[in-house]
């Protein structure tokens, strides 16, 4: 959910945000940074996201961040499709956290980092050792998610 789209007044007098789109467990395309070696915990994958927020004015913001998962920690292994199935969801939710309490207002790049600091906060409770990340690793290729609306 975070291609942003904000409307104006609602009958009530009220400013509301509309969030469409969800991002998917395939726009975080993992490559491995680093290997697992042994049967310790280790290992790194990254992927690299850009993000479209549009307002309905045509207003729009690429909101770009990387995402770092460990291969195995502590709690375990983190297949490819398990660590794309988690980011996924805690994207969205943390789009919905953060997109939910917007106005016309609110800056988009100041929303894309907040975004960037609920929706890392969000995975790393999920995959302890895991980072939302301002830029990319030099080995992932970006996965643009959001058409521009005209």
């Amino acid at each position: 959910m975070l291609l942003a789209i904000f409307s104006g007044c609602v009958p009530s007098g009220r400013t509301r945000t509309i969030v469409t789109g969800a991002i998917e467990p395939r726009h975080f395309q993992f490559v491995t940074v680093v290997k697992q070696t042994g049967d310790e915990p280790g290992g790194w994958r990254a992927a690299c996201v850009h993000v479209n927020i549009q307002r309905v004015t045509g207003e729009s913001f690429l909101c770009r961040f990387g995402v770092d998962v460990p291969i195995e920690n502590d709690d375990g292994h983190f297949s490819v499709p398990l660590a794309q199935r988690i980011a996924a969801e805690r994207a969205n939710e943390a789009a919905r956290l953060v997109f939910s309490s917007a106005t016309p207002a609110s800056g988009l790049g100041l929303l894309c980092e907040a975004f960037k600091t609920e929706f890392g906060t969000l995975l790393g409770a999920s995959i302890r050792g895991s980072r939302v990340k301002t830029a990319c690793h030099e080995k992932t290729i970006p996965v643009q998610f959001g058409e521009f609306v005209p």
